[in-house]
């Protein structure tokens, strides 16, 4: 039968604390009226001895509650609390000084507070309320209401900063909507708690206001009635009134000085991690300097003659043992540290992560020797880092492309002059410099050489010479173009990177650069991806164009190109092709000078030859031709290259636009670099200069 009754027991129990809960706001009414009431009707003095020892534990559970709140919001009700309590501390004064008058008499708490605490002498007893006063009214609540005052102040202030932080965060993706919602609902509870406190604190100002000018009715208005009701002599009736008064002062005064330590406490609590004990010990007591310190200040106090020797030695003694515990503390946390450093140490270079981490290939990379550290040494006067910034832009708006970060590393295992560019961890290209020399290449216009270190110009293998500084001017008379090594070293990579520019542009890039355009041209890029191409294929045909480089920055125009032909091909070969006649005003600028073209066109039997045997496969198309027209081509071609380039032309190929896309992956390997442009992607009002023809 025990099962049933603890199962009773406890349906009691849960039933009594649901009913406080369902009916909390009728408790809380009615409990305001009666305290209101009690102002109005006369209260036994036995219910008043248990009123006023309420007031005592409610005043006690409320500094705990500051105490161990972390930070103000956690007891955010407190500003309707303080409005509470001091209206009930009222209640019980408006009844203690209508029992004293009356009868003479007010309880047992009372009379005990002005009798035994004040050793019933009414003098003393009258000093401790007014310093009880003057602490309460002066000091704590004059401070709370300060502090309170500035807190609201400067959370209104930082409402819009926080706000703004907060959707800055939301942006990012650093946090959840809903933990902006949280976030921001705490901005608002902030605001409006301290603009709460700050009136709130008024409350405790009032009370002790009227706690003094109830102090003195209560003298006088006793001291009368003793006189004339109740034929007392003035000495009896002052002795009497004065220490009921005094007492009735006292046991209300503790209550509201603990009440507004605890509005004080609440208000100065900012930038806390945990309740005000655990930070004061935290904060205080972390330094074993400052005890040791104060450990010979105050023996050097207990030497002093004249002064107790006993208390500041004492003092001094703990002081020692303090900071000496703080000092071994410490020690132990440093050890402690390096363990755990250690540990983590090993356990980080066990974890997979660091091993797949190793897999990571960086875009680019420039690998120099030690010789060459003093390029990239911003002490040592080098501005390498400044170059490759200006190259990374450059490419941008030349070729529209954005070139990943370029990581620099020493190398010692190549030589000290030496550097290595790599590209997704390959080695393209690579080069020596002299750091105290001069390259010196001949433009062309040298009428008297120069003596230097022979050497071959690494961007475009044009034979030159290392000279030293003292020989610069000289050579720049003569005729020579001369460089300083950053520069050859800056020029190489710039041109290893137009050169490597459709192996550099990927899927990723393509997307930013897709993403973008999007911001400007949603609708454009809704209409190409994903309904005509995917990323891939779009990538492929920039980086078709990137090949012959052609610049890829008006990606509107590309884009408008891909919308307009991919419903009829997605073979990226092709739709490159419609592109480059789109781009025919970017191309014809690139290969006319002067509004004339000079160039080297192709003999109609063979575009028709190349016309002809165009294979077209699954995997793309190729040319068929057989070795032999093959060889013959090629012959004719460089012969003809050799002599535009000796006229001073750079060479250029006009084909017809059904053409030009095979013959250039005819020639692709023979004549890497060649600019082969079809009539479609020449403006009409362009003048050809027809240098050569090419023949079988």
């Amino acid at each position: 039968m025990a099962a049933p009754d603890e199962s009773l027991q406890g349906s009691g129990s849960m039933t009594l604390g649901g009913f406080i809960q369902k009916y909390s706001d009728v408790i809380i009414a009615v409990t305001l009226v009666m305290i209101v009431i009690m102002m109005i009707i006369p209260l036994p003095t036995a219910l008043l001895d248990v009123l006023i020892c309420l007031n005592i534990t409610i005043a006690l559970v409320v500094i705990m509650s500051a105490i161990y709140n972390e930070e103000a919001l956690d007891l955010s009700v407190f500003p309707s609390l303080l409005l509470v309590t001091t209206l009930f501390r009222l209640a019980l004064n408006i009844s203690s000084t209508r029992l004293i008058l009356i009868n003479g008499y007010a309880g047992e708490v009372i009379t005990a507070f002005g009798n035994f605490v004040v050793g019933g002498n009414p003098v003393v007893g009258f000093i401790m309320f007014i310093i009880l006063v003057i602490i309460n009214f002066i000091v704590i609540t004059k401070g709370s209401e300060r502090v309170a005052e500035v807190s609201a102040r400067f959370t209104l202030d930082a409402m819009p900063g926080k706000q703004m932080a907060i959707d800055a965060d939301l942006n990012q993706g650093a946090i959840t909507d809903a933990e902006a919602k949280v976030r921001r609902e705490k901005i608002q509870r902030e605001a409006d708690f301290f603009g709460a406190m700050d009136g709130a604190s008024k409350f405790v100002k009032g009370d002790a206001i009227a706690a003094i000018i109830i102090m003195l009715i209560n003298i006088g208005g006793g001291f009368v009635i003793g006189m004339v009701q109740r034929d007392m002599d003035a000495a009896a009736a002052l002795q009497t009134y004065t220490l009921l008064t005094v007492g009735e002062g006292l046991v209300s005064q503790i209550p509201a000085l603990l009440i507004s330590t605890a509005t004080g406490i609440i208000v100065t609590r900012a930038a806390s991690e945990g309740n005000l004990g655990s930070d004061l010990v935290k904060q205080l007591f972390n330094n074993e300097r400052i005890f040791f310190i104060n450990c010979g200040v105050l023996t050097m106090l207990a030497l002093v003659p004249g002064l107790p020797g006993v208390p500041f030695f004492s003092l001094a003694v703990i002081c020692g043992f303090i900071g000496y515990s703080l000092h071994r503390k410490s020690a132990v946390v440093q050890e402690e540290q390096v363990d755990e450093k250690e540990t983590q140490a090993k356990a980080e270079a066990t974890r997979p992560e660091n091993i797949v981490s190793l897999l990571q290939v960086d875009p680019m990379e420039l690998e120099i020797g030690y010789s060459l550290i003093p390029l990239v040494d911003t002490g040592q006067g080098g501005d390498l880092l400044d170059r490759i910034v200006m190259i990374r832009r450059q490419c941008a708006l030349e070729l529209g492309l954005v070139v990943p970060t370029i990581r620099i590393r020493d190398n010692i295992q190549i030589k000290p002059n030496s550097y290595i560019i790599k590209l997704k961890g390959m080695e393209i290209a690579r080069g020596e410099l002299m750091l105290d020399h001069f390259l010196a290449m001949n433009s062309g216009t040298v009428f008297e050489e120069v003596p230097g270190i022979e050497t071959t110009e690494p961007a475009f293998g044009l034979p030159a010479l290392w000279i030293p500084e003292s020989e610069r001017e000289q050579a720049e008379l003569n005729g020579y173009t001369v460089v300083d090594a950053v520069s050859v070293l800056a020029t190489h990579l710039t041109e290893v990177i137009k050169q490597h520019a459709s192996e550099i542009l990927g899927r990723q890039e393509t997307q930013n650069l897709i993403d973008n355009l999007a911001k400007t041209h949603q609708s454009l890029v809704n209409e190409v991806i994903p309904e005509l191409l995917g990323v891939g294929e779009v990538q492929k045909v920039l980086a078709y164009l990137l090949d012959e480089r052609i610049s890829i920055r008006d990606m509107a125009t590309i884009m408008e190109v891909l919308s307009d032909y991919a419903r009829v091909t997605k073979d990226p070969e092709i739709l490159t092709e419609y592109v480059r006649h789109a781009m025919a005003r970017q191309i014809t600028q690139m290969v006319v000078q002067d509004n004339t073209l000079a160039c080297i066109t192709l003999d109609p039997g063979l575009e028709n030859r190349i016309a002809g045997g165009v294979q077209r496969t699954d995997h793309g198309s190729y040319v068929n031709l057989d070795p032999d027209s093959m060889r013959r081509m090629i012959s004719s071609l460089n012969a003809e290259l050799e002599k535009m380039t000796n006229m001073g032309y750079p060479p250029v190929i006009l084909t017809s636009p059904a053409v030009r896309l095979y013959f250039r992956k005819l020639v692709a390997r023979s004549a890497p670099g060649l600019t082969i442009v079809s009539h479609a992607e020449i403006s009409q009002s362009v003048e050809i200069q027809i240098l050569g023809v090419v023949r079988l």
